[in-house]
This record gives structure tokens, sequence and C-alpha cells, in this order.
């Protein structure tokens, strides 16, 4: 009776990693974050113009970045820039952005 519940729960956990989501590849994310390092790669995070405070995206949650672009490519999140860039990405970009970028150690 002990050996079944042991079974299941063995299954179970060896067969989670087919749900987790699929992580990109962070060599190619390196290539294309290019253009995020113009705002986001300013010293302090601040924009020179007009000047607000630019959110740190290096070292940030793999999950995170990937629901963030996804919204900005929506348009649930209002800012125009952002708007842009996640309407020009494709899914495998997204992954392959924010692997590297949620690789990266601050």
């Amino acid at each position: 009776m002990t050996r079944a519940p042991l079974l299941a729960a063995a299954l179970l956990i060896t067969s989670l990693p087919c749900f987790a989501a699929e992580k990109g590849d962070a060599a190619a994310g390196k290539t294309k974050v290019y253009t995020c390092a113009g705002c986001h790669g300013i010293p302090g995070w601040k924009n020179a113009y007009p000047n607000y405070h630019v959110p740190k995206i290096a070292g940030q949650n793999y999950d995170y970045i990937i629901a963030a672009l996804n919204e900005y490519k929506k348009g649930e999140r209002a800012h125009p820039t952002m708007r842009a860039q996640g309407e020009s990405l494709s899914d495998e970009d997204m992954r392959d952005i924010a692997t590297y970028l949620s690789s990266i150690v601050p």
C-alpha cells in the first residue's frame, strides 16, 4: 500500500519539468538585448529625455520579463517606446531576451 503513493509521487515529480516554461537561448538573447541598453543601460537608470526612472532589467526574474513584454505587446501597459519594442518581438525573441537578462548577476 505504501509503494503506490510513493511511486505516484515519484512519477509526478519526474514529470513536472515538462510543465515548466520553455526558456530561450541566452547567447541569442545577449545579441537581441542591444536595443534595451539605450534606456535600461544608463547609469542610475534614468532616461536622458524625458527624465524618468527606467527600471533595472539585468538580473530580473525570467517570468516577470516575459509577462511585462507580453503586456507591452498587447497594449496592457502604457508606454509608447516599450509598446513598440514589445510589438517587434516574437515569442522566441522574448524567451531569449528573458533568459539572458535573468542570467545576469547584478
